[in-house]
């Protein structure tokens, strides 16, 4: 080895050590600790799988599993739907909309406001007795009475739907975007000439030749939404209120460690998100490709 090759390690070694020190240490750590009772101090007892069996009959991190689902479930359509509703107004060839790079920086600034600024904001507007919706609704006649939309199971999850659905839609807009400019134009033309509908051009050459883009936008949406933390604890009291229906598999983590200190149980539940979220993103790939990968062998 020369000394040009020694000095290239010198320059990564700091990469290296913050990398392990920070980063695969903690993984390891809590790995191990996912074994154990430790409990933030002393020495941790190793308990083999008992953290582990504990996931499947605790009622309170099934609760937070499907409360996880349904909070990102509902936002997920919503946002790939307004993002595909917007990318097909704006790349239709008929309606010639222009604009885009406004309404793309519009539609993006939700995203660049910090989480704590966004829950103070609905935290305002959705307040029971002096929020700005229920004034808003009153006025217009819609209801007779205020509504408190964060004290109430279903109108809870519905809210923090919708507040990440305008926090993201954006984002996916512009993702949609971006894979609809590198679809030649030339197919939409031929659709025209042919005499192809809008929703027969969007279903036959925008959504296929999408499926890459949509597949990257399905991926990243389900491994944030599994890990949603943030919103539903600057909403709530920090356990999940309503009657637990703001508590998500992360937050149900941060709990158990942070507030009850049962690290151990702590770290096998973050395993057991990370391999939920490895088995359900198989899933998603496997859905959209197996079908194709089974035609093009049959041909």
């Amino acid at each position: 080895m020369n000394k040009v090759n020694r000095y290239g390690y010198l320059f990564i070694a700091p990469f290296w050590i913050i990398f392990l020190i920070f980063s695969i240490y903690p993984v390891g750590l809590t790995f191990y600790y996912s074994f154990t009772n430790y409990t933030g101090s002393g020495t941790p007892d190793v308990v083999g799988l008992t953290n582990y069996t504990r996931l499947f009959t605790d009622q309170y991190f099934v609760e937070a599993f499907f409360n996880t689902w349904k909070i990102w479930g509902v936002n997920f359509v919503l946002q790939i739907g307004i993002a595909l509703l917007l990318a097909a107004i704006f790349s239709d060839m008929r309606v010639k909309m222009k604009g885009l790079a406004f309404f793309r920086s519009i539609f993006y600034l939700p995203n660049l406001i910090t989480i704590s600024s966004v829950a103070l904001l609905f935290g305002i507007l959705l307040d029971w007795q002096h929020g700005s919706l229920n004034m808003v609704l009153m006025s217009l006649g819609i209801i007779s009475e205020p509504i408190n939309w964060l004290n109430n199971p279903t109108t809870a999850q519905l809210s923090v739907s919708l507040i990440l659905t305008w926090m993201w839609f954006g984002h996916s807009f512009i993702v949609v975007m971006a894979g609809v400019s590198g679809i030649s134009r030339d197919y939409y033309e031929a659709a025209l000439i042919d005499g192809a509908n809008r929703w027969q051009t969007f279903t036959k050459i925008t959504l296929p030749l999408l499926k890459p883009i949509l597949l990257y936008i399905m991926i990243t949406s389900l491994i944030g939404g599994l890990q949603l933390f943030d919103l539903p604890m600057l909403l709530t009291d920090g356990v999940g209120s309503p009657d637990g229906a703001l508590n998500t598999m992360v937050l149900y983590l941060y709990n158990q460690a942070f507030k009850y200190n049962n690290y151990g149980y702590a770290s096998a539940v973050a395993y057991g998100l990370f391999i939920i979220t490895v088995i359900f993103s198989i899933f998603v790939f496997k859905g959209m490709y197996g079908n194709q990968n089974k035609k093009e062998k049959q041909v």
